[in-house]
């Protein structure tokens, strides 16, 4: 069984009395996958990651982090932990490389990270222009390559594609699965962009005003919303269709001119269109609820 990166057990935390930012949350981050912390803004996810990293002081419950107490063990927990919360802290007046050989001299790791970081980044060939001179989105690669230069068994980042093009967060999410699938790096990783998330991500974690509403694997989440699902006939005779499938043992019912029931396995759903085939009934079309992780996403918060 694979053992848990991350794991907090009732954390809760408030910045006033009236008002909790999170409510007992219990988040498990399996080792070795990519966990999509999924929330609107105000959700709670900067707040959790920030409580995880030790940059706010926890209030209420427990955090572990590579199998230890953060509390007892904060420094050596962070020697192997990289993170991008937020906005990127970086030197405007120096290039690339200076700002990373700064922290090499902290880290006590090896010099020729600095050109690795980069390169994986796609800022290797920046030279002397300095980071003031920076896009947005190359401020956010820098910013990714500080986090990976201490060689991270832990990655977390707080939507680290804002201000990346189209074609920028593919390289981002490529880059991600590369490091998660070569080099074994856990990876928490926050998003807004559910359709770039979904193709990213192993696990998610769903967070909605300061609760989990849902937390497990990416398939256990649309397999969720594919049994919550309905199919929609589309017939030439609606009412004697509601016969027809009714005569079959299926429940049914009738909604704006379509006949509606519960999602059901492809062998069945092939036969009862075969039914109402059988019975002089034409089907103009079959529809499934969309299961995109958006849809999901909505879904669960609205419930």
């Amino acid at each position: 069984m694979t053992g848990l990166c991350l794991q907090t057990d009732k954390l809760t935390y408030s910045f006033s009395k009236n008002e909790p930012a999170l409510n007992d949350i219990n988040m498990q981050v399996e080792e070795g996958c990519i966990y999509g912390f999924l929330g609107a803004n105000g959700a709670g996810k900067t707040t959790t990651l920030r409580l995880v990293l030790g940059l706010l002081k926890n209030q209420q419950g427990n955090i572990n982090v590579f199998g230890k107490p953060l509390k007892e063990n904060r420094l050596e927990i962070l020697r192997r932990t990289g993170s991008l919360i937020e906005s990127p802290s970086l030197y405007g007046h120096l290039t690339a490389i200076e700002n990373l050989s700064l922290l090499q001299k902290i880290y006590q790791c090896p010099r020729e990270r600095i050109a690795k970081v980069l390169e994986q980044v796609g800022l290797g060939d920046t030279g002397t222009k300095k980071v003031n001179h920076f896009s947005l989105g190359m401020k956010q690669r820098l910013s990714i390559a500080v986090a990976l230069l201490n060689s991270p068994s832990l990655l977390i980042l707080d939507e680290p594609t804002n201000g990346l093009d189209p074609n920028g967060i593919i390289e981002m999410r490529e880059l991600l699965k590369h490091i998660n699938r070569h080099q074994g790096v856990t990876i928490i990783i926050s998003s807004h962009l559910l359709t770039e998330i979904e193709k990213l991500v192993t696990h998610v974690g769903v967070i909605h005003k300061g609760s989990l509403l849902f937390q497990g694997t990416l398939a256990a989440l649309q397999n969720r919303q594919l049994q919550a699902s309905v199919l929609k006939f589309d017939t030439s005779d609606p009412v004697r269709s509601l016969r027809v499938i009714r005569d079959c043992g299926i429940e049914v019912h009738a909604e704006t001119g379509k006949v509606v029931m519960q999602m059901m396995s492809k062998e069945k759903t092939a036969f009862v269109n075969a039914q109402l085939v059988k019975n002089d009934i034409a089907v103009y079309a079959i529809q499934t609820a969309a299961t995109d992780l958006e849809t999901i996403f909505m879904n669960l918060i609205n419930e």
